[in-house]
């Protein structure tokens, strides 16, 4: 009678640690638990900065750390590379997000994503007026742009807390209005914080950019192909003057939005591989070396091209700029010496109190007054499932600033002060928008009325 090897029992050691495993990966993909992972490395690091071990906290983070090959060295400080490199991977989740969004989601239809598109440009236009209007004719004003944005983390996380209570589409329209928010922020990265062009470096940044154009042109699928392409236009962006970073947008945009084309439907190659792969087994059930390359191989094509590079690559990537990307540039950014800011300047007072203002009450005003408008004008409406309730709990959770905000603060800010206070005010305001939204969803969606 032959014998069933369809299933075996495994080791109970193994089961656990494969239940152990998938529990962790479910748990690394709610975004609650990444927002609370930030909001505690922000935390580490403020109480780091202001305990008697704050030189290390320092140290660290000018840290040398060099990369090299033969008599060619690049040596930077690990907050560099914390910043301007690591940095990159999280702007390409969010360029792939804005290909993604602008393909097949909230930002495809110009009707559906009108409103948002609306609520973003008066998110980013009152807090940046508010912030001048504090800090007008001072060394300060350059930081307009620091209440402009939105972080999608940690919103999105306080949201989750809310519960099912909240409409879906109260959520669909906080994502839309952060990546659009993401979106403007580039922008003016790339206008107002880059430095004197160099034309050498965009020379080579178009050197890169065509290489990631030749592999897809030829039907490349692995993204580890693409790394050398992207650090070439990454270094082209260093040398030219723009913020490194952006490289990620543009390759996070450049990423295709359906799955490469093959000979065979992926489904179809599977069940071809699976079939063969079962045919090919010697008399004890076990798989021969030489008879099961070509199909694992196939096997591996056909389930790497079942999805388009541009949700693949994101969710591969998510986990990591979920938990150890973004944690990482809050530790080495948050962490505010409250003894460096001058509370006797006005200036530093200016800025942190035009941040709050900007955040706490410029983006709501911004998004809710804006929607408004369109929606009486009669250009837009509000999308179904959502209420004025929910939009003016989208605006309190668009003052969350801090990633892109304090991201944008050490580019406005070369003096220390300013660049503390800056990021100072970020931390409260970004706490009292969370706060202020928490209370809002909970009175207005766990109440009776």
């Amino acid at each position: 009678m032959k014998k069933n090897t369809s299933s075996r029992a495994l080791p109970r050691a193994q089961t656990v640690a494969q239940n152990t495993l998938d529990t962790i990966e479910r748990f690394m993909h709610i975004e609650t638990v990444s927002g609370i992972v930030l909001l505690l490395a922000a935390l580490m690091a403020l109480i780091w900065a202001n305990s008697p071990f704050s030189e290390s906290y320092q140290a660290l983070w000018h840290a040398p750390l060099m990369i090299g090959i033969g008599n060619f060295q690049f040596s930077q400080s690990l907050h560099f590379w914390v910043n301007d490199a690591l940095m990159t991977v999280f702007f390409l989740v969010v360029g792939m997000e804005i290909r993604h969004e602008a393909h097949g989601g909230s930002l495809s239809d110009i009707r559906q994503a009108a409103l948002p598109i609306a609520a973003a440009l008066g998110g980013v236009m009152v807090p940046a007026l508010i912030y001048l209007i504090l800090n007008h004719g001072s060394s300060g004003q350059h930081g307009w742009a620091v209440p402009t944005a939105t972080d999608i983390a940690f919103a999105v996380g306080v949201l989750a807390l809310l519960g099912k209570s909240v409409p879906a589409n109260v959520r669909v329209f906080l994502l839309a209005l952060a990546i659009i928010d993401d979106i403007i922020a580039v922008l003016i990265i790339a206008v107002f914080y880059s430095g004197g062009l160099n034309f050498l470096g965009f020379a080579l940044a178009g050197v890169g950019l065509l290489l990631v154009l030749g592999l897809q042109r030829i039907g490349v699928g692995s993204a580890l192909a693409y790394v050398l392409p992207g650090a070439v236009v990454w270094a082209g962006l260093l040398i030219a003057g723009i913020h490194p970073t952006l490289a990620g947008v543009v390759l996070g945009l450049m990423t295709p939005v359906a799955p490469i084309l093959t000979r065979e439907r992926p489904t179809e190659m599977l069940a071809r591989a699976a079939s063969e792969l079962l045919g090919k087994k010697d008399n004890d059930g076990a798989f021969t070396t030489a008879a099961f390359k070509r199909p694992l191989k196939e096997l591996h094509v056909a389930k790497r091209e079942l999805l388009a590079p541009v949700a693949r690559v994101q969710m591969t990537l998510h986990p990591w700029v979920a938990f150890l990307i973004m944690p990482l540039f809050a530790l080495a950014n948050a962490g505010v010496d409250l003894g460096g800011i001058d509370f006797a300047s006005e200036s530093a007072m200016h800025v942190m109190a035009g941040v709050i203002a900007a955040l706490v009450l410029g983006k709501p005003l911004g998004v809710i007054a804006v929607s408004w408008l369109m929606v009486r004008l009669g250009w837009c409406q509000l999308p179904p499932g959502v209420t004025w309730h929910g939009i003016c709990l989208i605006g309190l959770l668009a003052g969350i600033g801090f990633t892109m905000s304090i991201f944008i603060a050490m580019l406005a800010f070369e003096d220390a002060s300013l660049l503390a206070a800056a990021k100072c005010g970020v931390l409260i305001a970004s706490s009292l928008a969370a706060v202020l939204g928490l209370a809002w969803g909970r009175f207005k969606y766990h109440s009776n009325e």
